[in-house]
């Protein structure tokens, strides 16, 4: 049930991220800036986002060996992007005894928190459109980037 004005707070949008930022007490507004900035250190990392956006999609835990080739990403670097993610607490690996071994990796609920954000980018991709490099370039139906705001 809502209470009184509840329903005119804006739920998305900067209005609504600067409305949540107000809304903390000075020490807990510094503990979650700091936060944000540690996760978009992490999640800005070569392929982090790749990782969970693949982890976030897989209808099952995944193999190192599956990972490597759905992301086309060089072991060494795949190797690095899980465990730092792991020591974020954004995925588990299970190791089980078995001949060969087998290790599979999965979300954590931490990163599974994260997965609206997925929608949100998606959204925005179908609105908007970037090349390889990052330019900006004509969104597919002929649209001009910026229409569909």
């Amino acid at each position: 049930m809502e209470g009184p004005g509840e329903d005119t707070v804006p739920t998305h949008g900067r209005e609504a991220a600067k409305a949540r930022r107000d809304a903390l007490s000075a020490g807990e507004r510094e503990r979650v800036e700091q936060t944000v900035a540690v996760l978009l250190d992490i999640l800005g990392k070569a392929h982090a986002m790749s990782v969970l956006k693949t982890l976030a999609f897989a209808e099952a835990p995944l193999r190192f060996s599956e990972l490597e080739t759905r992301l086309g990403v060089p072991s060494s670097t795949l190797s690095d992007r899980l465990k730092e993610l792991m020591t974020a607490g954004l995925i588990h690996r299970e190791s089980y005894s078995e001949v060969p071994p087998r290790v599979e990796y999965e979300a954590t609920e931490k990163a599974q928190a994260l997965f609206p954000a997925f929608g949100h980018l998606y959204r925005w991709a179908e609105a908007h459109r970037l090349d390889e490099n990052g330019a900006t370039s004509t969104p597919p139906t002929g649209e001009t980037v910026g229409d569909n705001q």
